[in-house]
């Protein structure tokens, strides 16, 4: 029989956050008058408290909010005030002596110029004293640093640097006094505290077994799964793990934790000990862990959350689970308010809370209609886990994953194991690097379990629906699950979610994959769309082939782009030139397409492209080809003239001209001429029609994703049918330019753009070439 659950101090740390936020959000002087506004109304509640349990829960709330509100005024004020916050206001220059509270971490995603983002880090510390106009202060307060990833990938938590820049002030609702961007390396650099060095060596230990004995993939996922480093894990990879709503898994969660207590409670309990040796076992294992991975807040906040995972789930005390997750929330705000804008900290409330409220009561459903115990569980708790955080992750991604829940399911069964096996192996490998290896092996099946799971779920077609993103989305999806789960409650309703359920995994997902005909047979050049970025696909002739160009800003979109085309082997990769936009996805194309060759212009700039670059190829031993203005290249159906740069041209430019220095290609197709221009600006276009080259195409790749570099003379050189845009929605950028676009129109051009169309095919017709979208029907260019 399922119990009602304890709520009595649920709205007292709803109350704590709400004030938490506000407070972070309105400034000092408004959370003044807050909590004076609660002091003021707790004398008018005292005397109704002894009527009953209700008037004593509202003065809780009454005197909780008025702690909170008191304590996050001072703190904000103490922000305001900060001398650094004053500098940061007027942009002055700083030097500050600070304290790291987490180790440096690569900022992610696609870049675009000559830098990418992981050449800056992140890094968060403590102030110990600030110098401003000449004069010194020694005060605390939190700062964000900007630094540069080669000279601070080493530094630790806990050591103490020099840095001096011009500080800026931060976001709104963070208790962060400024943000200061470095661009040199630190300072009189202190060493760590002893326990700290020796946690950044055990992680150092763990990352260098594993990459002796697992595969790359498995050997940066292991690290992940044990204590959140995911530094050696592939971009692809970590695509995969989104898409199929596996990211928790390489994050320092309350799970982690339940795991490796879990384990020692286990342990403990079959060895014949009493409870408190195992509760004192359990809770040394925590301390442990927390020491381990670090005490950053996220780290302290998985503690919180894993403690209350495994009062609920382990001990089996459900009834207390909820009143200590409330309180567990009180406290943590109250120590660390600035937890209450992380998004991951609601998420791990959010997910405990279904783990405690729902998990339960859905498992004993489905024990009553005949499910074994293990399975009912194994059911019941990812599904309980994503219902209530799906909202959540709707509103920070902008998607929902369909197959979270049963790709959760199968790799559950083996997260325990690798996760145990990983911190043995990290805790051994001071001792015996033997031993350590042995537990990293023995983890390894596990591993490439998780992996495939996280590969085959991420291709499904449709795993992710597009959701609008903040809070507006996330409150609608969390109407829309509150009203299904209450639906689902009639019989009936359930019987005809079932039947639901069944005809969209029979039929219409395979109609929705089918009907558009896509691939549009007969197709010639297809734009893919991959975001801020190129990428196109070019078919040679032979059916499963084709030629690529750019592989967009994405590590994966380009590659699922050549597999919902069929193709199977790619003779030549062209990157036209070595920008983050067209290059980033070129690591997954490589490991999951046999590759003939890559061809890049003479510009080897920007130089950690080019490494990178150099390294990919030679892991997959694929050539790397140099190609320019004269070369020739030929398939059955393709030729390829290649119309700039000029190397004798290139010799003289550098990182900086390394759009004008794209490869500018002249496709000749059964579609017709199709000109591929990379993000060649206003002196290469100069520079091609000046040449006397025939610019003439039926199809144009607009220039930088239809920047306002792009000049008329040279539209008018090419006067092109159809004008392709690859182009990312909502991009910062400005692209495409409103009079680029309006120039292609008025010339009689049809402008297609992959932010609105999704991938675009070009295909030969009676009267020129027709184009069609992913998902939308054939149609002709000059209808």
């Amino acid at each position: 029989m399922i119990r009602r659950p304890d709520l009595r101090l649920v709205p007292a740390a709803a109350a704590v956050w709400l004030v938490t936020l506000l407070g972070l959000h309105v400034g000092s002087v408004p959370a003044v008058v807050a909590a004076l506004g609660v002091v003021g109304a707790v004398p008018l509640v005292r005397p109704l408290s002894r009527r009953g349990p209700g008037a004593r829960a509202v003065l809780v709330v009454l005197l909780l909010a008025g702690v909170t509100a008191t304590g996050i005024a001072f703190r904000v004020h103490d922000v305001e005030a900060h001398p650094l916050r004053h500098a940061a206001d007027a942009g002055e220059p700083v030097t500050v002596r600070v304290e790291l509270t987490a180790a440096p971490t690569p900022l992610r995603g696609a870049a675009f110029g000559g830098r990418r983002a992981q050449d800056r880090s992140l890094a968060r510390a403590e102030v110990v004293t600030t110098e401003v106009g000449g004069r010194q202060y020694r005060s605390g307060g939190s700062v964000v640093l900007l630094v540069p990833t080669e000279s601070w990938g080493r530094l630790t938590a806990g050591q103490r640097v020099t840095v001096r820049g011009e500080a800026a002030p931060p976001r709104d609702g963070r208790l962060v006094v400024a943000v200061v961007p470095v661009y040199r390396a630190p300072s009189e650099v202190a060493p760590p505290p002893e326990w700290q060095r020796l946690a950044t060596d055990m992680r150092s230990g763990l990352r260098a077994v594993a990459a002796q004995r697992l595969g790359p993939e498995a050997a940066g996922l292991l690290p992940g799964l044990v204590v959140g480093d995911t530094t050696g894990l592939p971009p692809e990879v970590e695509q995969e793990f989104d898409a199929a709503g596996l990211t928790h898994l390489t994050a320092v969660s309350g799970a982690n934790l339940a795991i490796v207590c879990g384990a020692v409670l286990v342990l403990l309990h079959l060895l014949g000990l009493g409870p408190v040796v195992c509760a004192s076992g359990a809770a040394v294992a925590l301390v442990g862990f927390v020491g381990l991975a670090g005490p950053e807040p996220s780290v302290l906040r998985a503690a919180a959350m894993g403690a209350i995972t495994l009062l609920a789930l382990v001990l089996g005390r459900r009834r207390s689970a909820l009143p200590a997750l409330a309180a567990s929330v009180i406290v943590l705000l109250l120590l660390l308010p600035e937890l209450a804008t992380s998004a991951g900290f609601a998420l791990s409330v959010a997910a405990t809370a279904g783990l405690v409220l729902l998990a339960p009561a859905w498992a004993a459903a489905l024990r009553t209609r005949g499910v074994p115990l293990g399975l009912a569980e194994a059911i019941a708790v990812p599904v309980a886990a994503h219902v209530v955080t799906a909202p959540l992750i709707a509103a920070i991604s902008g998607g929902v994953s369909l197959v979270a829940i049963p790709a959760n399911m199968l790799a559950a069964p083996v997260i325990a194991p690798a996760t145990v096996f990983g911190v043995l192996a990290t805790v051994t490998g001071p001792v015996s690097s033997w031993v350590a290896g042995l537990l990293v092996t023995l983890a390894g099946p596990e591993l490439e379990w998780v992996l495939l799971v996280a590969d085959r779920a991420s291709a499904v077609p449709g795993a992710v629906v597009d959701w609008p993103t903040g809070t507006g989305g996330g409150l609608l999806l969390a109407v829309l699950v509150l009203v299904g789960l209450i639906a689902l409650r009639g019989r009936r309703i359930r019987l005809l979610a079932v039947v639901a359920v069944l005809i969209s995994a029979l039929i219409v997902l395979p109609v929705r994959t089918m009907l558009p005909g896509w691939p549009v047979q007969g197709w010639s050049v297809v734009a893919c769309d991959v975001g801020q970025g190129d990428g196109l696909v070019l078919a040679t002739g032979t059916p499963g082939e084709a030629v690529v160009v750019d592989t967009g800003p994405d590590p994966r979109r380009a590659a699922n782009c050549l597999r919902r085309l069929g193709i199977h082997r790619v003779p030549l990769v062209v990157l036209t030139h070595l920008h983050a936009d067209h290059v980033s996805g070129l690591r997954t194309v490589l490991g999951e397409i046999p590759v003939g060759a890559v061809g890049i212009g003479p510009l080897r700039e920007p130089r950690w492209a080019y490494d990178d670059l150099s390294r990919d190829t030679r892991a997959r031993r694929t050539p790397v080809i140099a190609l320019g203005s004269g070369q020739r290249l030929a398939w059955p159906g393709l030729v390829l003239d290649v119309l700039a740069p000029d190397p004798r041209v290139t010799r003289t430019q550098d990182a900086d001209d390394a759009n004008d220095a794209s490869l500018v290609i002249r496709a000749s197709t059964p579609a017709g001429r199709v000109l591929l221009t990379g993000d060649v600006e206003l002196a290469g276009q100069g520079r091609l029609v000046s040449s006397g080259v025939d610019l003439r195409a039926d199809v144009l790749k607009v220039p930088h994703h239809g920047s306002r570099y792009t000049t008329p003379d040279f539209l008018g050189a090419v006067r092109p049918r159809l004008a392709l845009i690859s182009v990312g929605a909502g991009n910062d950028y400005g692209h495409p330019n409103r009079f680029v676009v309006e120039a292609l129109t008025r010339a009689g051009a049809r402008v297609l753009r992959t932010d609105q169309e999704g991938d675009i095919a070009v295909l030969p017709g009676p009267q020129g070439p027709r184009s069609a979208s992913r998902g939308d029907p054939l149609r002709a260019t000059d209808d």
